[in-house]
């Protein structure tokens, strides 16, 4: 496996610098952030290391030849926003950059984009279902005519009372994989797979990297703490942010050791990636650079 980071946590920050961090803490890889030009809707959205829109042969030329040089791949190219978002004119602007970002990791031969399948947080699981069956076939489609495999994070998106009732990612779940699969089992639809948000679900989340283990094609490595006398005092139903909190690995409840050990009992030997959004690391470049010190030394005894 491949250690990495994504590289969102390193707003306004140079494609070089992330490239030089990277090689700075000993991590190989980098997921690199694309978003569009723009104000962000949320934290962590709105970074963009790379510019999709305007990657010409020299640009793509350059980045290729510096991550040689630094000796740093990039693992995959990133955008996280809502592909069922029910404002039709920021659908389609969502989904039209979505294409942007599939074809420049086409031209950098990456061949992989991590994104999320969307949800409208008002309507039913069944109701998004209906609307993923019109949306998203041809969206792989179109990445399987370039030759880039497209993973969804299983994040549900629910933080807050911004994302209340139904959060903004339909794919949280593996019943609703499985859904997802059966009406498009496209080789180029798979998953980004992050452990985290099974344990504020109370979910097991070894068991299913077994199971989907032929559609895993991307990890995160992020931590959650989960406070039960929070929850004990607020209950399940309340905004999930009430009563967790996300961590570096290490400093939070997932046991590493054995969601290692499962990745390597499926063979899976690809990219995986430290999502930093552990709020006692943000603030100051400083504080940024050490979760990513501390994020790798932690990760070195499961991950080499």
């Amino acid at each position: 496996m491949k250690l990495g980071f994504v590289s969102a946590i390193l707003d306004g920050w140079s494609f070089e610098e992330v490239i030089d961090t990277a090689a700075e803490y000993g991590y190989s890889c980098v997921e690199v952030a694309c978003w569009p030009q723009g104000n962000a809707e949320r934290r962590y959205a709105g970074v963009s290391h790379i510019d999709v829109e305007n990657l010409d042969d020299d640009q793509a030329k350059h980045i290729l030849d510096y991550c040689e040089q630094k000796g740093v791949e990039i693992s995959s190219l990133a955008f996280y926003p809502n592909p069922l978002d029910p404002d039709t004119e920021k659908q389609h602007t969502t989904i039209e950059h979505l294409k942007k970002v599939i074809l420049a990791s086409e031209k950098l031969g990456i061949n992989l984009v991590t994104t999320f399948i969307g949800k409208d947080q008002w309507k039913t699981v069944e109701e998004n279902l209906e609307l993923f069956k019109n949306v998203w076939p041809p969206i792989i489609a179109f990445a399987e005519e370039h030759g880039v495999r497209v993973a969804i994070e299983n994040c549900p998106m629910l933080f807050g009372k911004d994302q209340w009732p139904g959060g903004q990612n339909l794919a949280s779940t593996p019943h609703i994989w499985r859904e997802l699969f059966n009406i498009i089992p496209s080789p180029n639809f798979g998953l980004n797979f992050d452990p985290s948000h099974f344990v504020w679900q109370m979910m097991d989340y070894t068991q299913p990297l077994y199971e989907f283990k032929d559609r895993i094609f991307h990890i995160h490595f992020k931590d959650i703490k989960l406070y039960k006398e929070k929850l004990n005092r607020v209950g399940v139903m309340a905004y999930p942010l009430d009563y967790m909190s996300p961590k570096l690995p290490g400093l939070g409840d997932v046991d590493w050791g054995a969601f290692v050990s499962a990745l390597r009992d499926i063979g899976y030997d690809g990219f995986t990636c430290v999502e930093v959004e552990d709020r006692a690391f943000e603030g100051s470049r400083e504080k940024i650079l050490k979760s990513l010190e501390l994020s790798a030394k932690y990760l070195s005894q499961f991950v080499i």
